[in-house]
């Protein structure tokens, strides 16, 4: 069985995390499947999907590692070919990468006690982000 949802985030810009493990989890139990997988995967090439432990310190870490591996104020090549800002924004989302596959079990996702599913938007400027759970179990 395969069963699909989706849902739109809205975001205030570069390093902006949003836990969406609630609403995945929602999805995984509106399938009525009991075990299976659940990929959580974000439209577009500037955004990015992952775990973490979903707090302040963790959120603020994350994102100056990504500041120092692809700086906002750098030149990039995008830049120069587009006439925008957002070349980091590509970069470090495609170091992130737009999904995630979580196993379920019982109906439960199988995250640990201190791992949440997040969105963290990297583009330059706000966006509304469309999330989209594929649930495949049974």
């Amino acid at each position: 069985m395969v069963a699909t949802q989706k849902f739109v985030i809205s975001t205030k810009g570069q390093g902006d995390a949003k836990d969406i493990t609630e609403k995945v989890a929602a999805a995984v139990s509106a399938s009525n499947a009991r075990s299976g997988t659940a990929t959580v995967f974000v439209i577009g090439s500037t955004a990015g999907i992952t775990t973490i432990e979903f707090e302040p310190g963790a959120i603020a870490d994350l994102n100056r590692v990504l500041e120092r591996l692809a700086p906002r104020d750098a030149d990039y090549q995008h830049h120069l070919r587009w006439g925008d800002d957002n070349g980091s924004s590509h970069v470090r989302a495609a170091l992130l990468g737009p999904s995630v596959t979580v196993p379920f079990v019982d109906g439960a996702l199988t995250l640990g006690a201190w791992q949440q599913l997040m969105l963290l938007e990297l583009d330059t400027r706000p966006r509304r982000r469309e999330v989209v759970v594929q649930i495949v179990g049974e």
